[in-house]
């Protein structure tokens, strides 16, 4: 079995259904309300983001999605996580946003790794219920979960040493202000580490600028993989140093990006 693979559960049976209104979740955990939010075409990415994800909570961990994509990413999250801290005797406390039904976070916390805390935030209410229940299967040490806006971190400056965010920033309608926001929850030398699909070849354009924006698009909302060049621009214009890139995959083509404060 591979190493994420035992984080992978079947939740069929997990109680993700809430009827508590969208508004008061918002205010529950400091998020902007509707109103505060806005609703222009930029906004609309965001909210229609959310009600896809809490309709795929359910089958979040079972979906091809999980082999071809995020399963490589948390790998490759995995190694360069390693290779910075396997000399570092500190412990780490780690944020993932966009943490889905927590994965990852799981990989972490239960890796030998001396990770101290391990936080996941995720905009879809549903996502952060799914990944509750799997962490509860863990015990000590197990990762916790916070629905939240990752363009509004509802965290001190300076909270964490890592910040992680896995196929999910092509979704956040104000990128460069959620870039701002990672920085600023990062204490010094402390390092983001951001992965998303590669569209600067052409299969990477074809299957993420045509199908995937198509697939997860509307005229109202439209999703946006940033191209290399704009990352790293992006990543620079936020403050981060010794700004580093690369590739993975050749059919389903991701890169990583890595900055440190």
């Amino acid at each position: 079995m591979a190493q994420n693979e035992q984080y992978l559960i079947d939740v069929e049976d997990t109680d993700v259904s809430d009827d508590v209104s969208a508004e008061n979740r918002a205010a529950v955990v400091g998020m902007p309300t509707a109103e505060a939010r806005g609703t222009g075409p930029r906004h609309a990415v965001k909210d229609r983001a959310a009600r896809q994800f809490d309709k795929w909570a359910h089958s979040y961990d079972r979906s091809i999605v999980q082999h071809l994509l995020f399963q490589p990413s948390y790998q490759l999250f995995l190694e360069e996580l390693y290779r910075w801290r396997k000399d570092i005797a500190e412990p780490f406390d780690l944020l993932d946003i966009g943490c889905g039904t927590g994965t990852w976070t799981a990989m972490v916390a239960g890796s030998e790794m001396n990770s101290r805390l391990v936080m996941g935030l995720d905009y879809a209410w549903s996502m952060c219920k799914v990944a509750h229940a799997k962490a509860e299967t863990i015990g000590a040490g197990a990762p916790e979960f916070l629905q939240g806006d990752s363009e509004h971190l509802p965290f001190a400056d300076q909270s964490f040493d890592a910040v992680t965010c896995s196929n999910s920033l092509h979704h956040y309608p104000h990128q460069q202000e959620t870039i701002h926001e990672m920085y600023r929850v990062l204490r010094p030398g402390g390092r983001l580490m951001l992965i998303d699909g590669f569209r600067d070849n052409a299969i990477g354009w074809t299957l993420f600028d045509v199908f995937i924006t198509k697939a997860e698009s509307t005229p109202e909302a439209k999703v946006y993989h940033v191209p290399w060049t704009e990352m790293r621009e992006m990543f620079e214009k936020a403050g981060f140093r010794k700004v580093t890139q690369r590739k993975q995959g050749i059919w389903v083509p991701i890169m990583i990006t890595i900055g440190v404060v």
